[in-house]
């Protein structure tokens, strides 16, 4: 038995029916040096012969009574890989666009619940060049719920899946696999006490680690006269911000890394992640524009920052720091903007590694985790209010050196993340040999005209480059801040604080 966290289960309490919780992925093979098509039941083979390397492809979720707890991860004892797996053909014609609607239909299907949550759609006949009748390979739609995975340790469990030898490795049968007995009642019930008697240790350790974070956040504002972090509900309203549908777009464009590496270097002190969000900046910029949108008061984005690094705690499941981001977006400058991006940034380190994202629901108890989750998509509240952040934006570093699955070569691949409510656009881009690709997953009721966003893009990195040839590399961008006025956060912040400190001195005691 292996138990989600706090962070990890909050992604089953917000799944419905219009906002499935699973990150997707396309991955699209070229198989033209291969002697011959790869077979479905070929493929079949060699997953079975992989599946040691990814024990969470055989686990199952076990609930915990009346949501007392949280749940864990245990061996499905009925496990059944033709369960997780179908087969489309395209008949040798199918091109990009159509492996995209393709993809979108299947990836608006939440995974079930009564089996290891994930599923890969094998789509044969896929020709990656429509130019070049020799380019007919396959393409595989991969779906793994958030609750098992982020986006950094998806990346991962494909690298495993995956050779790094053009030659085809023979198919070994599979290793033999005893599941683990199931739980039993009395099994539950028993950690669900430990687990009840634990939290108010929980509730004082994060109060404690809240404090240390707001005494090292005051010092280095009065040192180093950094600007608090954003206060909560202060992000803009935008048009990708308002209630979904279950339809979903994919949007994907390439780019070459090399271009962006040549930007950070004519802007000097930046980072390449600073170039790709002031790319994905301008492009929303000039988005909001074609729309008539108000682009006076800057678009805040969510960043999720990988902690696996530096916090091996299990060897999937979400480890994940977060960062509210000024994206800068009222600055008409795509190169000036890139800098205020790099300097926002290291304005709010402090805080982004104060308490990772995962501590921050630790608070609640499992029962109240699932009923907040659900009354926020259910009473709309990100529609009364204003968002907490108008776009999440993820930057993951992929392989740079070519993948193979049996001598097919990974030509390009497109990740999607999962939409909530109030969130109808996500971004992720992903980086693989020597390119990135920027995906737009996007709800169209939504985001209309959403296909506009890749070639939006592209013009975006051509003014980037302009305009960052014109800048001089050491010119430094001043920032004025105002003194923030108390608000109703604030507010209700302080008693918070007031409420903890004394859970504090009352355990102490």
């Amino acid at each position: 038995m292996r138990q989600l966290s706090e962070l990890d289960a909050s992604f089953l309490y917000l799944e419905s029916v219009t906002a499935p919780m699973h990150i997707g992925g396309v991955y699209l093979f070229d198989a033209r040096d291969r002697d011959e098509p790869l077979a479905f039941s070929t493929f079949v083979a060699y997953l079975q012969s992989r599946l040691h390397v990814i024990p969470l492809f055989r686990q199952t979720l076990r609930e915990i009574p009346l949501r007392l707890g949280l749940p864990y991860w245990v061996d499905d004892t009925e496990f059944n890989l033709d369960r997780h797996l179908a087969y489309v053909s395209l008949g040798g014609q199918g091109e990009q666009d159509t492996l995209r609607g393709l993809a979108a239909r299947i990836l608006e299907e939440p995974l079930k619940r009564d089996r290891p949550l994930w599923h890969i759609t094998f789509v044969d006949g896929f020709r990656y060049d429509p130019d070049d009748p020799a380019s007919t390979g396959f393409a595989l739609i991969i779906k793994l719920h958030h609750a098992a995975i982020d986006a950094f340790s998806g990346e991962e469990i494909i690298g495993k899946l995956l050779e790094y030898s053009p030659d085809p490795s023979p198919i070994s049968p599979p290793q033999p696999w005893e599941p683990g007995p199931a739980p039993s009642e009395e099994r539950v019930y028993l950690q669900t006490g430990v687990n009840l008697v634990r939290k108010p240790f929980q509730i004082a350790n994060l109060a404690i680690n809240a404090a240390e974070a707001t005494a090292r956040g005051l010092i280095q504002k009065h040192l180093h006269k950094l600007p608090l972090p954003f206060p909560l509900f202060s992000a803009p309203h935008s048009p990708f911000n308002r209630q979904i549908t279950a339809n979903r777009k994919i949007i994907s464009t390439t780019v070459s890394l090399a271009r962006l590496k040549a930007i950070k270097a004519s802007l000097g002190d930046v980072t390449l992640n600073d170039v790709v969000l002031g790319l994905c900046a301008e492009t929303l910029r000039r988005y909001m524009e074609n729309c008539n949108a108000d682009v006076t008061r800057s678009l805040v984005a969510m960043t999720p920052i990988s902690v696996r690094s530096k916090s091996l705690r299990r060897s999937t499941g979400n480890q994940m720091s977060a960062m509210l981001l000024n994206l800068a977006t009222d600055e008409a400058d795509p190169a000036k903007r890139i800098k205020k991006i790099h300097w926002n940034a290291v304005a709010s380190e402090p805080y982004q590694e104060a308490i990772a994202a995962d501590r921050l629901t630790e608070l609640l108890p499992t029962n109240l985790l699932a009923l907040s989750a659900r009354l926020y998509s259910e009473l709309q509240i990100a529609q009364r209010y204003q968002p907490v952040f108008n776009v999440p934006i993820t930057n993951v570093p992929g392989p740079q050196v070519p993948l193979y699955l049996q001598g097919a070569k990974l030509k390009s691949q497109y990740n999607t993340a999962p939409l909530f409510d109030s969130m109808g656009l996500v971004i992720v881009a992903v980086s693989y040999q020597g390119s990135l690709t920027v995906n737009f997953t996007l709800c169209p009721d939504v985001v209309p005209g959403g296909e506009s966003l890749g070639p939006l893009l592209q013009e975006s990195l051509t003014s980037i480059e302009s305009a960052a040839a014109e800048l001089p590399s050491d010119r430094q961008i001043t920032e004025t801040h105002n003194e923030p006025q108390p608000t109703l956060t604030e507010d209700a912040l302080t008693l918070i604080e007031g409420i903890l400190k004394k859970t504090v001195q009352r355990f102490r005691g």
